[in-house]
C-alpha cells in the first residue's frame, strides 16, 4: 500500500531546550494535525520529552525505518526516524555543544530528505545559536537555521550562495512581514538596503504569496527612516532606493505600494475583527522593524516561513526558552501554527 502523499518531517531543535517538549505536547494534544508527520531526530530525546509532557501516562514513541511509514503509525503514538547517533541524556537549559551538533545534524538530514523528494515539508523546532556554534565545524559557520538551509540548498543546486537568495516571513492570523535582511547588526542591515536586495525581497515575497493566496498579493513597503524620510528631511533611502524599486516592481506586474511610514504601516496591514487590513504583507527593511509588530500581537501564534528555497520550511516564532526547559510548562501554540502552515503550503489536509 502506498502512502497518500509525502509526509512532513519535524526536527527536534536543541534537546536542552523546549523543542522536543513542544513537539511531544503537539502529538498528545493535536492527533489529527500530526497525522502523516514524524520526528527526524533521536528516539531517546523524544521519549524523555514525552514522559515530561505526559507525567507518567504512557504515550508510546515508535521507531520507523522510512519517512513513508509515518502514515501508518496508529493515533496516540509518536513516530521517530533515528537520523543521528543515540544521544545521552543532556542537561536541561544549558548551552551544550553535543546538543548543538544533534540539532544541526537533524536539520541537515531533513533538508536533504526534502531535496530528495522524501518529505513534503520540514518544521524545525528552535535550536540554540550558541550551542550550534560550540559544536564546531561545519556548524559554527551558520548563524542559525535559515543560513544552514540556504547553504545546503545552494550546494544541492550547484550554485553559489548568492544564487539562492532567501527571506524570512513572519506570519500570524493578523499580519505577515517579510524581511530584507535578518541576522545582521543594525549598521550592516542599513548597508543591506540596496536596490538589488529590496527588489529580490519583493520578488520572493510576491512569488510565495501568489502561491499561498492564489492571487496577486498586495504588498506594502515600510520606509527606512521616521515618517518614511519626510521627503528627504530625515534621510534619502526612500527617494534614492525604495521609490525607484517600487516603480520597477509595479512595472513587472506586482501590486506594491509605499514606502510608508514604518510606525503606521503595520497597523494599516493588520487584519483584525472589524478592521480588514489594507495589505497582504509588509516588506520590512530589517529584522526588528518587521518582527516587533508581529511578536507584539502574540509570539505564541507567530510562524517563521523561509521563502526562496526549493522546499517548504516553517518554524515557531520563539527560541529554545532554556529558562522553561524541563518543567513541562512550555506552550506549543506557535509550533502548532507552524505545522498548520506547513500542511497548508504542502497541500495536506488540516
Amino acid at each position: 500500500m502506498s502512502a497518500p502523499t509525502l509526509p512532513i518531517a519535524l526536527t527536534p531543535g536543541d534537546p536542552c531546550g523546549i523543542g522536543p517538549e513542544i513537539i511531544a505536547r503537539t502529538w498528545r494534544e493535536q492527533p489529527l494535525l500530526v497525522h502523516g508527520c514524524f520526528v527526524a531526530g533521536d528516539a531517546g530525546v523524544m521519549r524523555r520529552a514525552m514522559a515530561l509532557v505526559c507525567g507518567g501516562v504512557p504515550f508510546p514513541v515508535a521507531s520507523i525505518e522510512a519517512p513513508s511509514e509515518a502514515w501508518w503509525v496508529p493515533p496516540g503514538c509518536l513516530p521517530v526516524l533515528q537520523v543521528v547517533a543515540p544521544a545521552p541524556a543532556l542537561p536541561w537549559g544549558v548551552v551544550d555543544a553535543r546538543a548543538g551538533q544533534l540539532a544541526g545534524e537533524c536539520v541537515l538530514w531533513a533538508t536533504r530528505a526534502a531535496l530528495r523528494g522524501e518529505v513534503s515539508a520540514i518544521v524545525t523546532a528552535p535550536l540554540h545559536k550558541e550551542a550550534l556554534h560550540a559544536a564546531g565545524a561545519p556548524w559554527d559557520q551558520y548563524p542559525g537555521h535559515t543560513e544552514l538551509l540556504q547553504a545546503e540548498c545552494a550546494r544541492d543546486a550547484g550554485v553559489p550562495l548568492a544564487r539562492m537568495p532567501v527571506r524570512m516571513m513572519l506570519a500570524n492570523d493578523e499580519l505577515r512581514t517579510v524581511l530584507v535582511s535578518i541576522h545582521l547588526s543594525m549598521r550592516e542591515a542599513l548597508d543591506a538596503i540596496t536596490p538589488q536586495q529590496v527588489m529580490q525581497t519583493l520578488q520572493i515575497a510576491h512569488d510565495a504569496l501568489l502561491r499561498l493566496l492564489g492571487r496577486v498579493p498586495r504588498i506594502a513597503v515600510a520606509g527606512v527612516n521616521p515618517h518614511a524620510g519626510e521627503g528627504g528631511l530625515f534621510g534619502r533611502e526612500e527617494i534614492e532606493v525604495l521609490q525607484p524599486v517600487i516603480a520597477q516592481a509595479v512595472a513587472k506586474g506586482m501590486d506594491v505600494l509605499g514606502p510608508y511610514a514604518p510606525d503606521t504601516v503595520f497597523m494599516r496591514a493588520r487584519h483584525a475583527p472589524g478592521h480588514p487590513g489594507e495589505f497582504d504583507a509588509v516588506v520590512a527593511m530589517y529584522h526588528d522593524q518587521g518582527l516587533i509588530p508581529v511578536k507584539y500581537l502574540g509570539v505564541e501564534q507567530g510562524v517563521n516561513v523561509t521563502l526562496g528555497l526549493p522546499l517548504i520550511r516553517t518554524s515557531p516564532d520563539h527560541g529554545t526558552a532554556f529558562d522553561l526547559a524541563g518543567q513541562g510548562k512550555a506552550d506549543a501554540s506557535s509550533l502548532v501554527q507552524a505545522l498548520r502552515m506547513a500542511r497548508q503550503l504542502a497541500g495536506l489536509p488540516l
